[in-house]
């Protein structure tokens, strides 16, 4: 009788070391697939400023607005908007999906964007740089 309840004791143990062992594994993988999600390609981009902005911009970092002159003025869709109010909504829950296109001197990027509620897009957005090197505009848009 006590070996029978030694090994249905080991049993139990295995089985639940094994289940703990499975589940992490799991939650390994799948950490690890959303973070290749959330990894796109910013290579084409040479413009250092644009660059880091973007990188900000995707992690929804505040390091954002660092990249801009205090006031920028801001475009979207050509409808003159608040630069601030405009992130204070937008940033951490917008975000490229894929940078297809690169242009003037990587300060015009175009690709494919989560808009929130607004849905998944091609969009463009056109830094302007100041001479300063800050960028004092931002015009931003539905690409057709």
């Amino acid at each position: 009788m006590k070996y029978f309840n030694l090994i249905i004791l080991l049993a139990i143990g295995s089985s639940n070391t094994a289940c703990g062992q499975n589940t992490a594994k799991k939650k390994q993988t799948s950490t690890l697939t959303s973070k290749k999600q959330q990894t796109m390609d910013l290579s084409k981009i040479t413009d250092s400023q644009v660059k880091q902005a973007i990188e900000a911009l995707q992690m929804g970092d505040k390091n954002w607005y660092s990249f801009f002159i205090k006031n920028p003025a801001m475009t979207d869709d050509g409808n003159k908007v608040d630069f601030k109010a405009f992130f204070a909504n937008a940033l951490g829950k917008e975000m490229f999906l894929s940078i297809d296109r690169v242009e003037n001197d990587s300060k015009n990027i175009h690709g494919n964007f989560k808009a929130g509620q607004w849905g998944t897009f091609p969009v463009f957005f056109r830094f302007h740089k100041n001479t300063e090197g800050k960028f004092d505009r931002l015009d931003i848009g539905q690409d057709k």
